[in-house]
């Protein structure tokens, strides 16, 4: 069975959400670089003080290359901000700065979704390199030779997708909490003025709704390829 014009109309759907979405928050962030921080402090030393406040004593705050490659790594307890986060004194520094130090809190507390995520990386890792390509080979070898061992081939192609598409949603809590802690801390030290906290907000909900667009799209993949696989069996 082939895989069809409509998967090619689902992926150009998709993508051009994805892109929408993206170039919007770029734009965002472009916008909020601009707006100066009244306490002219710059993303690393709001990482800091966030952890600082939080009791946190052994993450470290560290600059990494390129833009937009800001994360916290659970393994060696590192925020990492990129350049211009690292180096800025603006509202969208401070924004991703204060995001990545609440996915540090969400660690030093346990939260349930972030250690949930957390084991589930290195499957998620293996599972949507594979996935897709056992799928269309289990496909293609089900339409060369009868259902048979393609079938299960695809099957299991399948659900190794489902579980990259489970990651997908259970990133989403994460994501709005650790925006929910970072600004409820910008917000209840004063380290922001209104319009800067303004700023901070809507730079962190822009950037939330990538993962949303990640989620949906991982969701509506799964869902035509597993309508490949079992309507193949008709």
């Amino acid at each position: 069975m082939g895989i069809g014009f409509g998967y090619y109309i689902l992926i150009g759907a998709i993508a051009l959400v994805s892109w929408l979405v993206s170039n919007q928050l770029k734009k965002k962030f472009a916008k909020y670089s601009k707006v100066h921080l009244r306490n002219n402090m710059s993303g690393k030393e709001i990482a800091e003080k966030m952890l600082a406040d939080n009791g946190i004593r052994d993450v470290k705050v560290i600059s990494v290359a390129g833009q937009l490659s800001d994360h916290y790594n659970p393994k060696d307890k590192t925020v990492n901000l990129s350049e211009p986060v690292y180096e800025q004194r603006n509202a969208a520094a401070a924004a991703v700065a204060a995001h990545e130090c609440g996915h540090a809190v969400q660690h030093a507390q346990a939260y349930s979704w972030l250690q949930l995520r957390t084991k589930l990386v290195p499957a998620v890792n293996i599972s949507s390199k594979m996935s897709q390509w056992l799928i269309i080979g289990g496909l293609v070898l089900g339409a060369a030779a009868g259902m048979g061992m393609g079938y299960w081939v695809a099957v299991v192609g399948l659900v190794m997708m489902a579980m990259a598409t489970v990651f997908s949603f259970i990133t989403l809590p994460v994501e709005y909490d650790a925006s929910n802690r970072a600004l409820a801390w910008l917000e209840n030290k004063n380290m922001l003025s209104q319009e800067e906290h303004a700023a901070a907000k809507d730079a962190l909900k822009w950037a939330a709704r990538t993962y949303v667009v990640a989620a949906i799209g991982a969701l509506a993949s799964l869902l035509y390829w597993a309508l490949q696989i079992f309507g193949n069996r008709n």
